[in-house]
């Protein structure tokens, strides 16, 4: 086991691997500074927000998500009202003074090691009941996330439906299977980003939210199965990479979903669609306008490559790879609960 003071401060959360509270901290304070930059932008996007101009036009990054989510607009996406931006924008300062003061407290006064204070919370990397619990407890919020988009379409106000340039509530979402995975395995040309109609949008968030719930619900009650203890590496540094990779297709998939599908990121918000090349610069263009849409689609590709160079990183280290030596050095654990 390396100790804290073995690794370089520049290796971050490196030090902390073997520390269960201070990593805890560590992540709730880093939930704390996303949430306290999402409040922050949101305020400082109102400050210089102009009814007279469209949204793509003004370098915007918060506000066009928030007004394709209806909030403060009315027909042909017209913003109408920047009250309900302020009070977003204010609760998630509010939210990020909590997790940083939930930081702070679990990276200095909270016990090092949680298993030593609170065995119920602890975990040892090896264990992998527990990590596969862990891992269905976060499918379970990611569940109840969809069924909040879920929640605002159906019953608390709607959302922006760019085809008809209204708010309004989608009281019959679309439940047939064959329809929302058809955009999965159907050949669509657009693929996922074909959907065209916000009940398909709001059936397939009910179906990512039902099976991301029953999914974490059977991670958490059962164990691995001995083919996965064999196949998989199970340390801190593995599921690092793991999630690093899962992170990388999330973002390049919205990097092309963003780009080409107006229904869910409406022209009035984004701008028009783009065309996706790889023979210039930027890789997502839209003639010769930098809109909220090109940067969002940028952003999303550079964001999805790192993510990949990272999660190759970790997951030649979780198997044992030196990059100072250029050789494994080491087997990959075998070792486990």
């Amino acid at each position: 086991m390396q100790t804290p003071q073995s690794i370089p401060w520049w290796s971050g959360n490196a030090r902390l691997t073997d520390l269960s509270g201070r990593l805890l901290g560590a992540h709730v304070a880093h939930a704390g500074l996303i949430v306290l930059w999402a409040g922050a932008t949101t305020l400082f996007e109102i400050a210089h927000f102009s009814i007279s101009q469209p949204m793509y036009q003004q370098g915007l990054i918060l506000l066009p998500h928030l007004a394709a989510l209806g909030w403060g607009v009315g027909s042909g996406g017209q913003v109408i009202d920047t009250h309900p931006y302020f009070v977003i924008g204010v609760l998630h300062l509010i939210s990020s003074a909590f997790l940083g003061l939930g930081g702070i407290f679990h990276a200095l006064r909270g016990p090092a090691i949680l298993e030593d204070k609170f065995p119920f919370f602890g975990y040892r990397w090896q264990d992998a009941d527990k990590m596969t619990t862990i891992l269905g407890i976060h499918l379970v919020l990611l569940g109840l996330g969809a069924g909040l988009l879920v929640a605002k379409a159906m019953f608390f106000g709607g959302l922006y439906d760019s085809i008809i340039g209204e708010v309004r509530v989608i009281a019959h979402p679309t439940l047939n299977p064959s329809i929302i995975f058809g955009y999965l395995f159907g050949g669509s040309k657009y693929w996922i980003a074909g959907v065209n109609n916000l009940e398909d949008v709001i059936g397939g968030h009910i179906w990512v939210s039902l099976l991301c719930i029953a999914g974490g619900i059977w991670h958490i009650v059962t164990q691995p199965l001995e083919l996965a203890k064999r196949l998989l590496i199970w340390s801190g540094e593995a599921y690092l990479s793991y999630s690093l990779g899962a992170l990388a297709l999330m973002s390049l998939v919205a990097a092309y979903f963003v780009s080409v599908n107006t229904l869910v990121y409406p022209v009035e918000f984004y701008g028009s669609a783009l065309s996706i090349g790889f023979d210039r610069f930027p890789y997502f263009q839209s003639g010769d306008l930098i809109s909220s849409r090109v940067w969002l689609a940028n952003t999303h590709f550079w964001l999805g490559f790192f993510f990949l160079q990272g999660h190759l990183w970790h997951a030649l280290r979780a198997a044992g790879f030196d990059f100072r030596l250029g050789k494994v050095v080491h087997s990959t654990p075998t070792e486990v609960m």
